[in-house]
């Protein structure tokens, strides 16, 4: 049961439930409410059986999904989304009402359990077995944790999720959710949809009306103000409305499609008034409590492009050529307008108001882009606004159906450039201009990736694939070498070798080619790290240039498997055995690093974006570490018991709170052989 109703009284629950014996299953609350995670790409995405993603639907948080890059933190760009499904002179069979609008609404906030939604089905199929990836035998898949139901190697995209939802209008509808991991089709989700009339009667006008609120992106919230995680800043903009031409919305895919534009709605992280230090285009880091003081250099942490492109939407229940004039709406809605919230299919007023207002509007006359110019895109509300999209609208006798289908997509600067171009700025080597203008070129990678994705669908799904990544990925800690070992799946395009590309300190930080191996080595040992320094990997399956025949709008070249496959999300390091002396360990040759410890210390002298590490070096494989002020109040304990010589610390309390300036005493005991030593430890902050 849903918290809807979780303190309904006793009297009240009797009360609700000859409710439902009067009035049926369409008002019922009692629908399971199930998650998925999809994440074949390096853009993820959570989805629900209910049939759509609304506000805080998964985790209560605002932005949460439409994560890009994936393998970095903080950038998830979602904040809700929304399906009604609206006709017209509907005869109700739950209150046996007529109705001139009927709407079921799943979305941006309500749930849909009362407008009676009900999921049929939910499960992920993916093309292979999804590879293994261990460091010091756990599993280090944090950002891929899918729950795949079955594997089918026929099917057309990597990752499929099938979800099947029946409404009380008599429309059932299946979306198949689709991503591909080649690496110029990894930024974009296609969403195709079946909309079938499974009901006994025919339907009049009509229509599937989808919002989308973003938010660019999670970690600019911590920089520039709260606010922007709901999205009150972002600017909309939309192509294909017929409103005005547009140059950079062209397609055309040789031999496969040819259109005057695409139809797209999109967004990006705009001007928020409250936030007058700098111009916060882009989001540029330059100081912030949240925040790693060494990740305050200027980068970029909001330059992401978000939208949505429609593929296809057939003309009519008969005709399944596309219909190039749907969307019929195209419009920007207040985000917290009444009708964002409390919608019911029983409510009648409410529901003329849904339909005629918002999901019939057609395309508004002035696009939000247009009418914020360089002012506030909130416009004076307090939270922004939504995109929104209408098809519709159709008549659908029983038996009948629409298919649509659109992609959702995410592009921008990458990590390299947000680090040049903030920097400059911070410096005051380019204006705040020079640094939106090159933050405002996302666009044009979004709409490259909107390009592919129509050509990805108009082809058949027909893209060349890459080798498939290695079957398992093994990262081992060592005393003198990190050592890294995989073998592969044995099918599908062949690979003329691997590459290994390595982070230094974080594994959202930046990664570099290590070491590139031929086509029969299943081994490599990094000699290189640094003891103390935590290090995170990655491996790429090469292709042959032949096995690229362009098609999707793919660049020429060899492709690659994604790295998604095989990042590791836990560190790696170059641990040392214990020490021994006399054949048992040596307490006397225990170091703390660094101590004293210091903020205000040079980099060369801390751990790579690990700024709070402090590291006890030559412990014995069992002891127990603890740290005490010099009141003698326990400050935290540590369990080592990896048998290594090597034990770390976050400099935080047993609570979790950082410590203050002071003198520590590290007490460390042997739980081998009893032995204790006494160590000081300088902090200063």
């Amino acid at each position: 049961m849903s918290r809807r109703y979780a303190g309904l009284s006793l009297v009240a629950g009797v009360v609700f439930a000859l409710g439902m014996l009067l009035f049926g299953a369409g008002r019922a609350d009692a629908q399971v409410v199930e998650y998925r995670w999809v994440a074949g790409g390096i853009l993820h995405n959570w989805y629900s059986n209910m049939g759509s993603e609304i506000e805080e639907g998964w985790v209560k948080e605002q932005q949460y999904g439409l994560r890009w890059p994936a393998y970095r933190t903080y950038q998830d760009n979602q904040a809700a989304k929304g399906i009604w499904i609206a006709a017209t002179n509907f005869t109700d069979t739950v209150d046996g009402k007529f109705y001139t609008h009927k709407i079921v609404h799943l979305g941006p906030r309500v749930d849909g359990k009362v407008d009676g939604y009900t999921p049929k089905r939910f499960e992920i199929i993916t093309k292979f077995a999804l590879p293994e990836v261990y460091v010091d035998g756990n599993s280090s898949e944090a950002e891929r944790n899918m729950t795949v139901k079955s594997v089918d190697p026929t099917i057309v995209p990597d990752v499929m999720l099938i979800n099947e939802v029946a409404t009380p209008l008599g429309l059932t509808y299946t979306r198949r959710i689709m991503q591909f991991s080649q690496q110029y089709h990894d930024n974009y989700i296609i969403s195709d949809y079946t909309f079938k009339n499974t009901g006994s009667k025919g339907l009049t006008g009509v229509y599937f009306y989808f919002q989308f609120r973003l938010a660019v992106n999670e970690e600019a919230c911590y920089v520039i103000g709260n606010a922007t995680r709901w999205g009150i800043n972002e600017m909309l903009d939309t192509r294909g409305d017929g409103v005005k031409q547009d140059a950079d919305d062209s397609v055309s895919i040789p031999g496969v499609y040819s259109a005057p534009h695409m139809r797209i709605q999109y967004a990006w992280h705009g001007k928020y008034p409250p936030f007058t230090r700098y111009d916060n285009i882009g989001a540029p880091i330059w100081s912030s409590p949240y925040w790693d003081p060494a990740d305050t250099i200027g980068r970029l942490a909001g330059a992401a492009f978000v939208g949505v492109a429609t593929l296809h939407c057939d003309r009519a229940s008969n005709d399944p050529t596309d219909d190039f004039s749907q969307p019929s709406t195209t419009s920007w809605v207040g985000s917290d307008e009444p009708y964002t919230s409390k919608n019911d299919q029983f409510n009648g007023n409410m529901m003329t108001g849904e339909y005629t207002q918002w999901i019939t509007r057609g395309h508004d006359p002035i696009r939000h882009a247009d009418k914020v110019g360089t002012g506030d895109p909130a416009l004076g509300t307090p939270g922004g606004f939504s995109n929104a999209n209408g098809y519709g609208p159709y008549t659908i006798a029983p038996g009948d159906s629409i298919r649509l289908v659109w992609a959702e997509g995410a592009s921008g600067l990458n990590q390299d450039q947000c680090i040049s171009v903030g920097r400059k700025y911070k410096a005051g080597l380019i204006s705040a201009q020079v640094k939106n203008d090159s933050v405002l070129t996302g666009k044009d990678s979004l709409f490259w990736t909107f390009r592919r994705a129509l050509a990805n669908f108009k082809g058949g799904y027909n893209i060349p694939q890459p080798p498939l990544p290695p079957k398992s990925f093994n990262v081992n800690s060592g005393g003198d070498k990190i050592t890294l070992t995989w073998d592969v799946y044995g099918t599908g395009p062949a690979a003329t070798g691997f590459r290994i590309y390595r982070a230094v300190g974080k594994a959202s930080g930046q990664y570099t080619m290590i070491y590139e191996a031929g086509p029969g080595e299943r081994s490599f040992e990094d000699t290189s790290p640094v003891r103390g320094v935590a290090y995170y990997y990655y491996i790429l399956s090469v292709g042959s240039p032949a096995d690229n025949n362009g098609a999707g709008l793919t660049p020429a070249g060899p492709l690659v498997s994604n790295r998604i496959w095989s990042q590791t999300y836990d560190p790696a390091f170059l641990k040392r055995p214990a020490g021994n002396a006399a054949g048992k360990e040596n307490m006397d040759t225990i170091r703390i690093v660094p101590n004293p410890y210091s903020l205000r210390r040079t980099a060369g002298l801390s751990f790579p974006d690990e700024p709070d590490k402090i590291v006890f070096f030559n412990v014995p494989g069992n002891c127990t570490i603890r740290i005490y002020t010099e009141m003698g109040e326990l400050v935290n304990t540590i369990e080592h018991t990896d048998g290594s010589g090597d034990a770390y610390w976050n400099s935080n309390t047993s609570s979790g709170q950082v410590i203050v300036s002071g003198i520590y005493i590290v007490v460390i005991d042997n739980n081998t052989t009893g032995q204790r030593v006494i160590k000081k430890l300088s902090v200063i902050r």
